[in-house]
């Protein structure tokens, strides 16, 4: 199965960070968050990635073309022009870094590469967020359910402290609740390529439009996933995500 990861947005909600390169290039733990993305998958065995790119694509070009400079020890010879890498660390990951334009919505940029999907169902997700949702019941879900898409659901974290109020006394306080309550769109699809008929042009935003045409139809089913989602938003999430990396972060499923 193929994966398809958007990361040709903008950011603007994170412009301190994003003014000098696209979000999921930010780092966590020394690696961007699309890396994360990339090993969380790898670990169910999806190892073929198609990359939309946006603003500023050319730094994920950069970083995968070097990624074995990146990740192992090298003796560079500047006199022969050649260069000699010393216990290589990398992946058998095949990467596709598809310009998808920089003003295209979510769905343009997914039917910029329909081209490369074929026939096969392949997963789609954003490049801002990790979980430690189990793919294959994800998919083993999809199937059993036998529709053209299948979205997982996630409780997301409370961002702010939730307040239980009754006859204007505050009975109950918590800081950093695990769920606000009700499911939201956590990303990680699983689609048929029919789909993107759906998407009309580069204009279109897959969550605007697309989505609730199948969901109108009886044709988007919900995985919902009761564990770990987060999304890298702002600052205070990326700060967040950084305590959990140095720490026991879920979404490390790889070894």
């Amino acid at each position: 199965m193929k994966a398809v990861i958007l990361a040709g947005g903008f950011g603007t909600r994170f412009s301190e960070e994003t003014l000098h390169r696209p979000k999921p290039m930010i780092e966590i733990g020394g690696q961007p968050i699309i890396w994360h993305i990339m090993k969380g998958l790898a670990h169910y065995g999806i190892k073929e990635f198609i990359i939309c790119l946006g603003y500023k694509g050319y730094s994920l070009k950069e970083y995968f073309l070097n990624y074995l400079s990146h990740k192992s020890d090298v003796t560079v010879d500047l006199g022969n022009n050649s260069s000699t890498f010393h216990q290589q660390d990398t992946e058998d990951w095949v990467v596709s870094l598809i310009d998808t334009g920089a003003a295209s919505m979510t769905g343009g940029r997914l039917r910029r590469v329909r081209h490369l999907l074929g026939d096969e169902d392949f997963l789609f997700t954003y490049g801002d967020s990790v979980s430690d949702v189990n793919v294959d019941r994800l998919v083993s879900f999809h199937r059993e359910k036998g529709g053209e898409a299948t979205m997982t659901a996630v409780h997301p974290h409370g961002r702010f402290g939730h307040i239980q109020v009754s006859g204007g006394r505050a009975t109950s306080f918590d800081e950093k609740p695990d769920s606000i309550g009700g499911w939201v769109n956590g990303g990680y699809f699983i689609l048929n390529p029919s789909v993107i008929d759906l998407i009309k042009d580069e204009d279109v935003a897959w969550e605007a439009g697309p989505l609730r045409q199948l969901a109108e139809s009886g044709k988007l089913h919900a995985y919902e996933h009761q564990g770990f989602w987060a999304c890298m938003d702002t600052q205070r999430d990326h700060r967040h995500l950084e305590e959990l990396w140095s720490g026991d972060a879920p979404w490390k499923i790889w070894n």
